[in-house]
């Protein structure tokens, strides 16, 4: 039993770095060279996402470390984030953050595609337009 219990341990500790880095690090790179723009949109996002859980998570660290399920729920959350069934970063940046930038910014930040459908697109400002000078 003993080294079962190591063994599930050892799993324990590598699920999170896998689940959390190294498959977004491949389903990303494999995104950018597919043509679809619904994967690159999966990835941005959840790498948004993880960004803001792995700040937040720095914050609080005093009070997360008296939660001694957090590692756990952290992975749960993570998990459902990055499983493509469940497309989870999508569906919140769909949901929550594309709506707090549309509030802020308004629906005039929705540029028409080549196919004359108009396309939302909220962190355009971030950008230069084509044709613009970058000043720095």
């Amino acid at each position: 039993m003993g080294h079962f219990w190591t063994l599930i341990t050892h799993l324990h500790t590598i699920a999170g770095p896998v689940t959390m880095l190294l498959y977004p690090l491949y389903a990303s790179i494999v995104a950018i060279e597919s043509t679809s723009k619904l994967d690159d949109e999966q990835w941005l996002a959840y790498w948004i996402l993880y960004s803001f859980l792995t700040l937040v998570e720095m914050l609080l660290q005093p009070i997360l470390d008296w939660i001694p399920i957090w590692y756990d729920v952290k992975l749960i959350i993570v998990a459902w984030l990055v499983l493509p069934q469940f497309r989870g970063a999508t569906f919140i940046y769909e949901t929550y953050v594309r709506e707090k930038l549309i509030k802020k910014y308004g629906e005039s930040h929705q540029h028409m595609s080549p196919e004359g459908k108009a396309k939302k697109k909220s962190v355009h400002f971030i950008t230069p337009k084509k044709g613009e000078d970058e000043v720095y």
